[in-house]
């Protein structure tokens, strides 16, 4: 999972350069003078020949749902869980589109994921009963190197974080759809005292996961609101809150339901808060074991993601499923 720190973002699986994307030997030279493309290759190009494809049958930790009113979690059938590592699901309101965070190789740290080629941004559509092969989203020119991450979509923009060329650490960003593709990404930080992690966004409401001081725990949810325009100062959402990492939120597209990860009995859970009239009620577990960053389609199913553990290491990650029963 991701987790930002002081602006540093220090996760499992996306790393900010902290000392700054500004040159590396031999990537902005182009001796025949072509016109810069984007790199033709795959996700499965650069995955290692001997990477493991974990499944349920293999996993020493299968995710357990706590809750009713869902199956219980497969992985995601289709073409979006590879041998690789898919993090970071989101689907925004209207529930067609899957976005993810994906590299090739778990053990390959950002200088390295930087120049594989295919480590970044997904989506997959959903289309005849199905998710749909993803395709990259690219948010740099050709030639240009990025790293990004946290994507967050709602209507035709994106909301994402980014270490690249020109920059110093992790910035947050934001960018436009035009027609599939991804234009005018521009610089959207926040007050830096706000220290925002991952967010998401529902009206005049940002919710985000910060360490900063005056939380109950490692990790805080926190919510800006936006007044004319200017995110006033964060409020700690003390209700959600516990002495453990809670982040990652995710609010429902009615803004009745906060969903977000806290650390459970050693790994990483889902909770679920209800939100009666302005206030949060207190969470419940809805996901153990494992899994994180839940989101949310049109028909109420939930997906979220399971890193795969052996002996302690990472081993690969997928995209998991809850179906919501009777649909």
């Amino acid at each position: 999972m991701i987790r930002f720190q002081n602006n540093i973002v220090t996760g499992i699986l996306f790393f900010c350069i902290t000392a700054g994307i500004m040159w590396i030997p031999g990537c902005d030279e182009n001796p025949l003078d072509e016109e810069p493309a984007y790199p033709d290759v795959t996700r499965e190009d650069k995955i290692p020949a001997d990477a493991v494809k974990m499944t349920p049958d293999t996993d020493l930790y299968p995710p357990v749902l706590h809750a009713a009113g869902w199956e219980q979690p497969v992985p995601l059938p289709g073409p979006v869980n590879t041998a690789g590592a898919e993090d970071s699901p989101f689907i925004p309101a209207g529930g067609d589109e899957l976005y993810f965070f994906f590299t090739p190789d778990v053990d390959v740290p950002a200088e390295k994921q930087i120049l594989d080629q295919v480590t970044g941004i997904y989506r997959s559509k959903y289309a005849s009963g199905s998710w749909q092969a993803p395709e990259r989203i690219w948010l740099q020119d050709p030639g240009k190197l990025a790293l990004d991450g946290a994507e967050f979509v709602q209507g035709n923009e994106m909301w994402f974080a980014s270490a690249r060329e020109g920059y110093e650490g992790l910035h947050w960003f934001r960018a436009d759809d035009d027609n599939g593709t991804w234009t005018n990404w521009r610089n959207a930080d926040f007050d830096p005292g706000f220290e925002v992690g991952e967010l998401h966004i529902y009206g005049g409401e940002l919710y985000y996961h910060s360490p900063k001081a005056g939380g109950k725990g490692q990790y805080d949810i926190w919510k800006l609101t936006n007044v004319n325009g200017t995110w006033q100062n964060p409020v700690n959402v003390e209700a959600v809150n516990s002495t453990e990492v809670d982040g990652w939120p995710y609010v429902t597209t009615d803004g009745r339901e906060l969903w977000f990860t806290r650390t459970y009995l050693g790994s990483p859970a889902i909770f679920r808060s209800v939100r009666d009239g302005q206030d949060w009620q207190a969470p419940e577990l809805i996901l153990s074991q494992f899994a994180g960053e839940g989101t949310m389609d049109a028909s109420g199913n939930i997906y979220f993601i399971h890193h795969y553990f052996i002996d302690g290491i990472m081993i690969e990650a997928d995209i998991y499923v809850c179906y919501k029963t009777g649909v």
